[in-house]
């Protein structure tokens, strides 16, 4: 599961945690510890849980960096990482920093719940609909990011994409890392979800095949649609790299993968898009749960649904295929 859960002594609560971390893939230091921050609490919120009691910061320094970078960037960092956790209506209260010959960033959370705080994640049933509520591409954007200053890896795939179409996808990957899964954990309870999970470093695949594994009926999950960031996929095909059509393609702090009564899904996809939420909150519908012997799979042409970054136009990025409905049909 994406977090433990154990029963406490007293009286019906249980003990909710989780940890994460890992090396920076994004430019900007303050972004980073954002999206660290947003990362670790995604454990939280797949489990429906939207309150964290507590979260500690793991941090480690480069050793190669000069003095200089090393005091510019960790504050940097730590202030993104506490940010993201004031948003989510907790603190940083401890942790650790070290010396290391890498960067990396992340933490623990921390949450004492009653059992109808927490959704398990294993009551999917035949006739549920997966729901999906971030663009999938995070991996390929950062990456294509980093190849605009590396000629032979950009000649693969400038005949796909322009250098602004990267740029824009890669604000866009950065934006979505940051954003906290925490409405949608809220709307789990509202909408009556059956299990969830987050889709973070083994895929949207993997996770799925992770999830379903966990299920107490006899049910098998299909994906039939794929919300990825626009131009992602062609840059994927061209080369050669990621898997992302295959599901197999790693995300950072990816959306919340959530099984739903087929008669809610449509109603928490257009939910979580209001504006009395904020800004940036999307939702797809994506496959359904079938019954089955608990595997996952992606049919064999998914559905590609291009999802314009913001700030984009539709007609510079996507001519043919503006960015598709929330509830495509199955």
């Amino acid at each position: 599961m994406d977090s433990c859960v154990i029963p406490l002594r007293h009286g019906g609560l249980s003990l909710v945690q989780t940890t994460d971390f890992f090396y920076p893939l994004v430019e900007d230091p303050y972004m980073m510890g954002r999206i660290a921050c947003a990362n670790v609490l995604s454990d939280l919120y797949a489990m429906g849980i939207t309150e964290c009691d507590n979260m500690l910061m793991l941090l480690s320094v480069s050793q190669s960096m000069s003095e200089k970078e090393r005091e510019k960037v960790t504050p940097l960092m730590i202030k993104g990482f506490r940010d993201a956790a004031e948003e989510g209506g907790t603190a940083v209260t401890g942790g650790q920093t070290v010396v290391n010959p890498w960067i990396i960033i992340g933490g623990v959370a921390t949450v004492v719940c009653q059992q109808n705080e927490f959704i398990m994640p294993d009551n999917a049933v035949v006739g549920d609909v997966l729901v999906l509520t971030k663009p999938l591409g995070t991996q390929v954007a950062a990456n294509a990011h980093q190849w605009l200053d590396n000629p032979e890896k950009w000649n693969k795939i400038k005949m796909v994409v322009s250098r602004e179409e990267v740029e824009l996808a890669y604000q866009e990957a950065m934006f979505n890392m940051a954003t906290l899964n925490r409405t949608a954990a809220g709307l789990m309870h509202t909408f009556n979800a059956h299990a969830a999970t987050d889709i973070t470093g083994f895929g949207i695949l993997g996770h799925s095949q992770n999830l379903a594994k966990q299920q107490k009926n006899e049910v098998s999950f299909v994906i039939h649609n794929l919300p990825i960031i626009a131009k992602m996929a062609a840059i994927s095909k061209a080369s050669g790299r990621f898997g992302l059509l295959q599901g197999t393609s790693a995300e950072t702090s990816g959306g919340l993968l959530i099984c739903l009564p087929r008669e809610q899904a449509a109603r928490f996809c257009s939910e979580i898009k209001s504006s009395k939420y904020g800004e940036g909150h999307q939702a797809w519908i994506v496959g359904i749960v079938e019954k089955g012997n608990r595997t996952a799979r992606i049919i064999d042409k998914p559905r590609i649904i291009e999802v314009l970054p913001r700030g984009a136009t539709a007609a510079a990025l996507a001519p043919d295929n503006s960015n598709a409905a929330s509830e495509p049909s199955l």
